[in-house]
């Protein structure tokens, strides 16, 4: 437990799972930070609750989009079915993923070592990976195709460490996380997917035949659920649904220029480093003799992790465009190869290191906590805003006592760090960020009567905001890019941003605000003003505004 007595580093993987959802749960489960692709599948969901298609996938603009399977939409839609359509629907199952994402990463360490401290660091470490916390805040693929991938790597684990003799439950997890994995992201699933039956094949240790991977019934109920949505498209849409897959997975994803891809190459490789800090800094100590030791240990999980790090990394160096979020899938195989190299080189005994690691990230939240408790000072701040700078000092106070007392559980305090980080920072961007735009237009359509299709040209998230909070008892459509004017003058209301409003004929029109929020570019002058009594105008002259428009 996080306040257990015992000087030992032990984690029960359920209670840092719930704490996983109760630290960055306030941060991603409301639009303190938007990301650019969750507009697809919001409102892909929207659409499907109202047309009662749930195979079929729409953009705002009521055009078909086939670039990604079905999984992630049905997320999104599951959320809202369950808990309406909000931001809290949007994101719910992508946090806990990456909840369950921590909790099978302990799995995977339990069983490729049977050793539990090894375990525990394991999910510490993939608890604290900076990539895993902010994709579970986003509604997009990634968290689950790392859920989806690590199922199936409990699977390889299992067949890696028994051979012939493991339990036929590790051919069920290993083909159903790839055929989940594929019905998310598509062909990634298939590389890793190959990659890993190769080394069971053909490590020289302890292989695994063909007939025992040819375990018919794991196989046809996997191929099943991974061919199904794409049967389902062709049936319906017929092949050309698959030129906007196929374009979208190896097409203009795919790095022609030989510069793009060494430099992909390099970023992807200095991400891999940065995103395990500071375990990753922690192990060059030792490092060489601790492999040789390894390597005598389990060789063939090194090969596999090592293969499956430069499969991550040649297809991060081969896209057009390299994000960080694309090494993801791999990360708690990685994580459990670091919490094995760290438990037998000594890691957990470098008192120095972590202290100073420690330090840095105790450093932080003091900063944090700080900021907080200014922001919201007199009535700008909340109960609940108030409890969580308040949260963060308890926090603080624990940590210092676990520097003196107990130093073996500073890998503890350092996970926890991280996850506490984000829950002080949504204290912060509650402020700047909400309420978001979708909010307060719902607010000005409904005081209004507003029954009838709403237009929208602007900001495409700001979009997805305002149909998400509408739901799916209204019909808000995005306005083309190209002669919107003309298509504009079809809708007797219309959402339309400042800029577009100043460009627009509106001579025949009502004009109201339907929200105002924050310029990106004007937070720190905002921020520094925020107590003062002229705020208020500040925010006015500093803001991004979307107006509705009524024709008269």
């Amino acid at each position: 437990m996080l306040l257990s007595q015992t000087s030992e580093l032990k984690i029960n993987p359920w209670i840092l799972m719930a704490a996983y959802c109760v630290l960055v749960g306030p941060f991603a489960l409301d639009f303190h930070m938007h990301y650019p692709d969750e507009i697809y599948y919001r409102d892909a969901a929207v659409k499907m609750l109202q047309n009662g298609d749930y195979l079929t996938t729409y953009l705002g603009s009521g055009e078909l989009r086939f670039k990604k399977p079905i999984l992630t939409y049905w997320a999104v839609l599951a959320g809202f079915k369950l808990f309406g359509v909000n931001e809290f629907g949007s994101r719910i199952f992508f946090l806990l993923a990456g909840a369950v994402t921590v909790g099978l990463t302990f799995l995977l360490a339990k069983t490729l070592f049977r050793n539990t401290k090894i375990a525990g660091f394991s999910a510490l470490i993939m608890a604290a990976n900076p990539v895993l916390i902010l994709s579970s805040g986003r509604s997009i693929p990634d968290v689950l195709l790392v859920l989806t991938m690590t199922v199936s790597a409990v699977g390889f684990s299992g067949l890696l460490l028994d051979g012939e003799k493991a339990h036929q439950k590790y051919l069920w997890m290993m083909y159903l996380g790839l055929a989940l994995a594929f019905e998310v992201k598509g062909l990634p699933a298939v590389a890793l997917g190959g990659l890993g039956i190769g080394v069971l094949l053909f490590n020289p240790w302890k292989r695994v035949s063909w007939k025992k991977l040819l375990h018919i019934p794991a196989l046809a109920v996997s191929l099943v659920i991974a061919l199904f949505w794409f049967v389902a498209m062709w049936k319906i849409h017929g092949p050309t649904y698959l030129d906007s897959f196929l374009e979208d997975q190896v097409g203009i994803r795919v790095a022609s220029r030989i510069l793009l891809i060494f430099q992909n190459g390099f970023l992807a490789a200095a991400m891999l480093a940065v995103m395990f800090l500071p375990w990753s800094a922690l192990l060059f100590p030792n490092f060489k003799k601790t492999v040789q030791q390894l390597w005598k240990e389990n060789p063939q999980f090194i090969v596999f992790a090592l293969l499956w790090g430069l499969a991550i990394l040649g297809m991060g160096a081969l896209t057009s465009k390299f994000y960080e979020r694309y090494l993801l899938p791999v990360a708690p195989v990685l994580a459990v190869w670091i919490a094995w190299l760290g438990v037998r080189g000594g890691l957990l005994e470098r008192m120095r290191g972590l202290k100073i690691s420690t330090a840095i990230f105790l450093l932080v939240i003091v900063v944090l906590v700080s900021f907080s408790i200014w922001i919201n000072s007199g009535e700008k701040g909340t109960i609940w805003l108030r409890l969580q700078w308040l949260v963060g000092l308890l926090f603080l106070t624990y940590a210092l006592t676990i520097w003196i007392r107990t130093p073996k559980k500073l890998p503890k305090i350092i996970a926890y760090s991280f996850l506490m980080i984000f829950f002080l920072l949504s204290s912060i961007t509650y402020h700047i960020s909400l309420p978001h735009q979708g909010v307060q237009a719902k607010k000005v359509i409904q005081a209004a009567g507003i029954t009838q299709p709403i237009g929208f040209y602007g900001n495409l998230h700001v979009g997805t905001k305002i149909r998400m909070s509408l739901g799916a008892d209204y019909e808000l459509t995005d306005l083309p890019r190209v002669d919107w004017k003309t298509k504009a003058k079809d809708y007797s209301y219309l959402i339309l941003e400042d800029r577009a409003l100043s460009e627009f004929d509106s001579v025949g029109y009502s004009v109201d605000l339907a929200s105002i929020n924050w310029q990106s570019r004007e937070i720190s002058q905002l921020l520094a003003r925020y107590h003062s009594p002229e705020f208020d105008q500040l925010l006015e002259e500093n803001s991004k505004k979307y107006y509705l428009l009524r024709k008269k």
